[in-house]
């Protein structure tokens, strides 16, 4: 899964320009850059990529939630539509705008299930976030059509997909928002980074102002810019730009690798009693991340997750019981513990947590496997893990 696997002679040479130039900050010193913006060149490659009009570097997948949903005039009280299972960051960037999460059961796609969406929508809700977790995707059609029906922004949280696609669309550019990650474990990395996208003039315009304490940016002297309106510092920094236009020269071979292990791994596993795998939408292709996969009861699902780690098939997740990606261990959510207040709007909006039934979510969750697709593997590597993996399954029929 990880671009750093492939790190090369690609990301030390864009490295080197900045450091050759001693400019790391993305915005001013003109005269100093010997020609060399390394975000603006890799905000066009994104574009371009990603087949968007805008993208908005920041400096990592929680500040482009966070931006995203800003750059939108959400704010305090809004409601927002987010999964069960996802990573923190969804509900974090929420929070810091004083909005509140609203959490809603997945289906087979591991993703935000339309009913549940269509129950959960209020007068308060403006946003709908599929969150595209372990490379795969939500039902986007459907859930775009419900946003239409309510007048609701579609934002799609593909921090963890860059790269998948929905019926030829790149993921993170079919809603009205998305947002990306480029941290140390995503499929192209700068480090740490991310990125807002949109095909909207005004919402990529608030990003560009509101990620850099909103400075209009109009000019060539930083000093003199105004400030339209208040703002924060998301910022991306040239060294860790630098590395991602390094890496997204290589994302066409860091897919191939990934499909052809995953593959692999799939076709093994298809041969085991039992072993069903997460529903894609059609039209859907995966950037093939993960093999997510699901057994027929709970306590099964846990005995093969052993078995898989007594066999030494190292990167197999149990999201279950995982405190970052699940539910289930967001203590700190229900119960609000925060360093200080919350704002009225987003506590009094979060006392449904303490209530809630996302038996349906436990039913998928609770029979899921996941299992991390590395670049290194070679191919007969991967034939023996896969071998090994189905050997481990079958021993707990």
């Amino acid at each position: 899964m990880p671009g750093f696997e492939l790190f090369g002679e690609a990301e030390r040479k864009h490295v080197n320009d900045v450091l050759d130039s001693g400019v790391l900050m993305r915005y001013g010193f003109d005269g100093m850059r010997n020609g060399h913006w390394k975000a603006k060149e890799l905000e066009t490659a994104l574009q371009e990529r990603l087949a968007v009009k805008h993208v908005q570097l920041v400096s990592s997948g929680t500040s482009a939630l966070t931006v995203a949903l800003a750059s939108a005039n959400v704010g305090a009280g809004d409601e927002v539509i987010m999964p069960t299972f996802t990573f923190v960051a969804s509900f974090e960037a929420i929070l810091a705008l004083g909005a509140v999460p609203v959490l809603v059961d997945i289906d087979d796609t591991l993703t935000l299930d339309p009913e549940a969406v269509k129950k959960a929508i209020t007068p308060k809700t403006k946003v709908v976030m599929p969150v595209h977790m372990c490379g795969s995707m939500a039902d986007l059609e459907a859930l775009k059509r419900i946003c239409d029906a309510h007048d609701l922004l579609l934002l799609e949280d593909a921090c963890q997909a860059f790269g998948g696609s929905y019926k030829g669309i790149p993921l993170g550019s079919y809603g009205d928002l998305g947002c990306f990650s480029f941290d140390f474990v995503k499929t192209i990395t700068c480090g740490e980074g991310g990125a807002m996208v949109t095909h909207n003039d005004q919402y990529a315009l608030h990003a560009d102002h509101y990620s850099d304490h909103g400075h209009d940016h109009v000019g060539n002297d930083r000093g003199a810019e105004t400030h339209p309106f208040m703002g924060y510092n998301f910022r991306i920094s040239e060294l860790n730009a630098a590395v991602g236009l390094g890496q997204i020269e290589r994302l066409d071979e860091i897919l191939a690798i990934q499909k052809r292990n995953y593959t692999i791994l799939k076709e093994a596993l298809s041969e085991v009693d039992g072993v069903t795998f997460r529903r894609v939408p059609q039209g859907g292709e995966e950037n093939y991340s993960f093999l997510n996969f699901f057994l027929p009861t709970e306590e099964k699902t846990r005995r093969a997750h052993k078995a898989l780690a007594e066999a030494g098939i190292d990167g197999s997740f149990y999201w279950y019981d995982n405190n970052w990606h699940y539910y289930r261990k967001w203590q700190h959510l229900i119960e609000q513990k925060a360093l200080g207040k919350l704002p009225k709007e987003a506590a009094n909006g979060l006392q449904y947590l303490k209530t809630a039934d996302f038996s349906s979510s436990d039913n998928w969750m609770g029979r899921t496997i996941s299992c991390l697709i590395k670049l290194g593997w070679s191919e007969e590597v991967m034939k023996e893990r896969a071998a090994r993996a189905a050997d481990s399954l079958r021993s707990i029929a």
